[in-house]
């Protein structure tokens, strides 16, 4: 029997208070309430604070640069596709430097589960603004207030029809676990948007702004399978900002499309060198 303990217990680098301390807690919950032990998990990130929650867990890990901890995500789910693979990162390293991996993978649809980090500004880098920062907010760059527009990542992943789009609070712990359970048991690729309060660099999106304004879709008459109502849910935001599975749509995965992986994993596969050779061959 898989528990949390399986995922080892490290020191951070995180401030005291961040936000980042209970999506750890809530990934490692998930991952052991699921059963999948650490050999048969891998977590991918780029640069950021988030990108370092990889660091803290006892399990397969990539590293790699800024805005990229999709790519390795798609290339070790397609040379082993019974691996369970969750790429971690933030709203600059995702939505900014990565957002061209992102908008690209929602097409794909790989079966993979991302999870964003999402407090609205750049923390490892001292406070700068993110695409999903407010507007008006006032930072040691933007010392005349944000006046980008936004970015809304759950209205952007279902309008490029997203196999499945979810938000979540660090706040919330025992929710944000049920959450990332179900991404990772959906079949295909899944968002998992998380409102991550900064202590240290946003003092607006506070863990009390969060709270006061939160609540659970669950609760309410919201159906997952409605796109346009989901698109709907999606735009609202201010004095009341909804949680929860926004959409879920099933259809093929980015591995299903490729045969090769019909007989097996690829790294499952016996090396040929005679075939190496004969196509070495062909272009020399």
């Amino acid at each position: 029997m898989v528990s949390v303990e399986d995922y080892g217990e490290f020191e951070t680098e995180w401030c005291p208070g961040c936000g980042n301390f209970m999506i750890l807690k809530a990934v490692k919950r998930a991952l052991a309430e699921l059963g999948k032990s650490p050999d048969e998990v891998l977590l991918t990130s780029g640069i950021g604070q988030s990108s370092k929650l990889p660091h803290y867990l006892k399990c397969n890990v990539f590293n790699g640069l800024h805005g990229r901890s999709l790519p390795p995500a798609i290339g070790a789910k397609v040379a082993n596709h019974e691996l369970t693979v969750l790429a971690v990162t933030g709203d600059g390293d995702c939505y900014g430097e990565g957002g061209n991996h992102f908008l690209h993978n929602v097409r794909r649809n790989p079966n993979i589960t991302l999870i964003v980090h999402d407090n609205q500004i750049y923390g490892l880098t001292k406070g700068q603004a993110s695409p999903t920062s407010e507007l008006g907010m006032k930072t040691k760059v933007q010392t005349h207030g944000v006046f980008n527009t936004p970015l809304n990542p759950l209205s952007l992943a279902i309008s490029l029809d997203c196999s499945f789009v979810s938000r979540g609070f660090a706040g919330d712990v025992a929710h944000l676990t049920e959450l990332i359970k179900k991404a990772i048991q959906h079949k295909g690729f899944s968002l998992v948007d998380v409102l991550q309060p900064c202590i240290s660099f946003n003092k607006l999106n506070t863990f009390s702004w969060y709270s006061e304004r939160v609540y659970k879709m669950e609760e309410g008459d919201h159906s997952p399978d409605d796109r346009i109502k989901a698109f709907e849910r999606s735009m609202e935001w201010g004095e009341r900002i909804p949680l929860g599975v926004f959409y879920v749509n099933e259809k093929p995965t980015f591995e299903d499309h490729l045969d090769v992986l019909k007989s097996g994993t690829l790294v499952g596969n016996k090396s040929d060198p005679q075939k190496v050779d004969e196509l070495l061959d062909r272009f020399i």
